[in-house]
């Protein structure tokens, strides 16, 4: 999107720092992505204080990732209505205020709420961040390199994660994991006000809050669905309750979202082959990720007997490889397109799936330690050409919401691979996991095989004749002539598939730098 600022007024020169600007959104990354993980370790803990059903364990993190799939199109339009700095503040005050409340929280029912309004407050930070490091970073290379910081982040906090909650569920208690994020938080809040610039759009989309209700039905009765269909019986009344919910609630938002003028989700960008192929790669990844972080945490603490910090320890091989190949996915990306690294991503996702498919009691770590990494090479390799995917073919104007469902879909896989790892184990309705616990896991080693295929699959086709083709016809239908307040000829942005002039990615996840801002 575009941000305006007063170009007649010179900034103060405290908000001329771009690496400071970079660093304090770098910050509010690193403990929304670490609060994913340390959260996966402490679940036993978690479940033995509160004896809770793995059920509950379960909305422990997907009342998280569902909320925050929810309003993260909502949050990104806030912030170019009301100012990306302001929304951006807001978003840590209830992250910290979601955080405090859950080192309180008396019952695993009170955890669920209040991970709900951390999540509120998350879905202002990472979308709104990017927008404001596009609008500070003007120059090309700049904002490439930028980007590359804002990566590696990612990776880091989920390497560290497991051992900073491990850590500190160990010494201190579960609570202690929701604690941290109170002072860095703080120390973020003033960052900003100090040193970060006010930015908004140009032009905003209107609000659509028929669309934004229909979506938070048709996520929260479909993963409902899924978690406690175990609990209530498949064809009980509140089962099938569930369930038609959600369909009623899918065919509401295509009828609707198809006459509106501004759609909270354009659904002629499903007409985009590429575009609908990085979607479903989105969902089938971030499932395949979502279900090995709950089914590890369970697996190495309940059965194997490791404590927090061992078992965060035992995931440092797969945070490792994401590390070392996410940004070689970039170039990649950069250098032969996304067909190359959404082939490797499928393979070793598959290959890493398959070795898990013999997990027992007795597994040799080692082996599970190379699993854990060649499953980790998967997860590295597929995020660059996820986004370059989904605006493959898109005009420069519609860059933003495509990229934002494509954000959205990743939280979405999250959420349904979490749930049906408990339902395919069938531990929704236990307190613990038992003896059987490993045998039951195969089933979903086995599902992440056929969704790693999947991918390989839609790389194939995305990067097809027919792909191009469909990307071709649907970008002049979606295009918008209006941008930074003048009349522009929409140009569609096209995956790259050379590197660009300084050796590195080209532009943001390695693409083209087009005309207006891609946040």
């Amino acid at each position: 999107m575009t941000s305006t600022r007063q170009a007649s007024t010179p900034l103060p020169a405290r908000y001329t720092h771009k690496y400071l600007v970079l660093a304090i959104c770098c910050l509010s990354l690193f403990i929304v992505s670490m609060d994913a993980t340390v959260v996966n370790v402490a679940l036993p803990s978690i479940g033995a204080e509160f004896h809770s059903t793995i059920s509950g364990l379960q909305w422990t993190i997907d009342a998280y990732t569902l909320v925050l799939a929810s309003l993260l199109m909502l949050s990104g339009s806030t912030a170019d209505r009301l100012g990306r700095r302001r929304t951006f503040q807001l978003g840590l005050v209830l992250f910290g205020i979601g955080s405090l409340l859950c080192s309180t929280a008396p019952t695993v029912g009170w955890l669920v709420v209040f991970r709900m309004v951390q999540a509120v407050g998350g879905s202002m930070l990472n979308p709104v961040a990017m927008s404001i490091i596009t609008a500070t970073f003007t120059d090309r290379k700049q904002r490439a390199r930028a980007v590359g910081v804002w990566s590696a982040v990612v990776g880091v906090s989920l390497g560290l994660g497991p051992l900073i909650g491990g850590t500190l569920t160990d010494t201190i208690g579960w609570r202690a994991i929701f604690w941290i994020n109170v002072p860095v938080g703080a120390i973020a809040i003033l960052l900003t006000a100090l040193f970060v610039p006010e930015s908004k759009a140009a032009r905003v989309r209107r609000f659509d809050p028929i669309g934004q209700g229909l979506v938070i039905l048709l996520l929260a009765t479909f993963v409902g669905g899924l978690i406690e269909g175990p609990n209530l019986g498949w064809v009980s009344v509140g089962s099938i309750g569930l369930f038609s919910v959600a369909v009623v609630s899918l065919i509401g938002l295509l009828l609707y979202e198809r006459r509106r003028r501004e759609p909270l989700v354009d659904i002629r960008f499903f007409h985009s082959v590429p575009f609908s192929s990085a979607v479903l790669t989105a969902i089938f990844a971030f499932a395949s990720n979502g279900a090995f972080l709950f089914l590890v945490a369970l697996y190495l603490q309940e059965i194997r007997g490791l404590t927090p910090f061992q078992a965060g320890l035992h995931t440092l091989p797969l945070a490792g490889a994401q590390l070392i190949f996410a940004p070689l996915s970039g170039r990649l990306v950069a250098a032969f397109g996304t067909r190359t690294p959404l082939v490797l991503s499928g393979i070793t996702l598959g290959a890493g799936a398959a070795m898990l498919t013999t997990m027992s009691a007795e597994t040799p770590m080692l082996f599970l330690l190379i699993a854990f990494a060649v499953f980790g090479i998967g997860l590295g390799l597929v995020n660059a050409p996820i986004t370059n995917t989904a605006v493959s073919g898109m005009p420069a104007a519609q860059l933003g919401s495509a990229t934002a469902v494509a954000s959205t879909s990743r939280q979405i896989g999250v959420s349904l691979g979490v749930a049906v790892a408990g339902t395919l184990t069938g531990t929704s309705g236990l307190a613990r996991v038992g003896a059987g616990f490993p045998a039951a896991t195969h089933a979903m080693w086995w599902t992440i095989v056929g969704m790693a295929a999947a991918i390989l699959v839609l790389a194939l086709v995305a990067n097809g004749v027919w792909g191009r083709r469909s990307a071709e016809r649907i970008a002049p239908l979606l295009a918008d002539p209006v941008t930074d307040g003048g009349v522009r000829t929409p140009t569609p942005v096209s995956v790259a598939v050379g590197p660009s002039d300084d050796g590195g990615p080209s532009g943001p996840s390695g693409l083209r730098d087009a005309p207006g801002d891609a946040a």
